[in-house]
């Protein structure tokens, strides 16, 4: 697999979980999206936002390293987070929304980066203004990564909250490619 068919996976796999994460929230009683639950960012809204600001924030950053990246234009247009703990809205609908432009994004964006993007060199600031360089595919993981980990939380507090979004794992939403085993072929 190709990094930009690997990436390509991982964005249509984080845009469906995302959009099981949305719909099972939209089938939360009045005031359980908002309760405090003690999560880190406290309730499943927190936490929702959160993604969204840590999406958009590196998605500004991928912007800004790859010109040529086209499919990331629409990113300088979207509103800019003051920080990870950004609050956007308490409005699901609304975060929904926010939810599909980033996935949309983020899914013409994968396919876009090359082999060679991978293992370049890729220098950000952080939120406090520290300077990093790092391997740009680890950083990617970590994006993709990042999302998982969240929604992880997310299904948590969806799960106290008597709502089950049903399996999340890449394993089994991966399409099976056959019947013989690699092994045999």
């Amino acid at each position: 697999m190709t990094a930009p068919e690997y990436l390509a996976v991982l964005a249509a796999y984080n845009a469906d979980m995302n959009r099981h994460v949305y719909d099972a929230a939209a089938r939360l009683p009045p005031g359980a999206y908002t309760a405090e639950r003690g999560a880190f960012f406290g309730s499943l809204a927190g936490t929702l936002n959160h993604l969204l600001a840590g999406d958009t924030i590196w998605l500004g950053r991928f912007a800004g390293f790859r010109p040529a990246w086209t499919a990331l234009a629409g990113v300088r247009d979207l509103p800019q987070p003051g920080g990870l703990a950004h609050h956007f809205s308490n409005d699901l609908a609304a975060l929904r929304a926010q939810r599909e432009r980033l996935d949309a994004i983020i899914t013409a964006w994968a396919p876009q980066v090359t082999a060679g993007d991978m293992t370049d060199t890729f220098e950000y600031c952080s939120q406090n203004g520290d300077t990093y360089r790092k391997n740009f595919g680890l950083v990617v993981t970590h994006f993709f990564n990042h999302q998982t980990h969240h929604r992880g939380q997310a299904s948590t507090l969806l799960t106290q909250a008597g709502i089950d979004i049903g399996a999340t794992d890449l394993i089994g939403w991966a399409p099976d490619i056959g019947p013989e085993p690699a092994s045999q072929r």
